[in-house]
């Protein structure tokens, strides 16, 4: 699995979103002059994914008051993210990556039909990254299973740290 250096160029998708508009994250990131946390999930049949969007959308607040934008990606059907949006009042961005473009371009772990242990079918793994306004990597985390991924209060904390100690 590469990875990606601190300050290294996030790469640029473009992906539709449950409200069904296509979400270019080049031209989101240029009109909003912020820092954004890019959060993969696995899926809205997930059961941790479902806890962590909440918290995620109970948090919004605290990451908009710090300039940080929420974008949430998952290979999940476009139906069923839309359902669990809807069902959720999910109020920032939920792209579906069902061609796996953000994936591979981000080299989050897919849990596909050659991986080594049965769990839920194929699907991209958690993974989080915040992004500078310049489209600069501050922080990156990737899983390879649904357990160990940061809460949303650890996300909190990342953000309040790397924002006191940025150069």
């Amino acid at each position: 699995m590469a990875s990606f250096k601190l300050k290294d160029q996030a790469p640029d998708f473009t992906l539709p979103t449950v409200s069904g508009e296509d979400f270019s994250f080049e031209k989101h990131r240029k009109e909003h002059n912020h820092w954004h946390l890019i959060v993969f999930f696995r899926g809205s049949w997930c059961p941790v994914c479902q806890e962590e969007l909440r918290e995620l959308q109970a948090n919004k607040e605290y990451f908009e008051k710090h300039n940080v934008h929420l974008l949430t990606i998952s290979s999940d059907k476009m139906e069923d993210l839309q359902k669990f949006a809807n069902d959720e009042d999910l109020t920032f961005p939920v792209l579906a990556d069902e061609n796996l473009e953000a994936i591979k371009a981000y080299d989050v772990f897919y849990h596909g039909e050659d991986a080594p242990y049965e769990d839920h079918g194929q699907h991209g793994e958690p993974a989080y990254f915040l992004v500078n306004e310049k489209g600069q990597f501050l922080y990156q985390q990737r899983q390879t299973s649904p357990f160990g991924r940061p809460h949303a209060n650890e996300l909190r904390k990342i953000v309040k740290y790397i924002g006191k100690n940025i150069k």
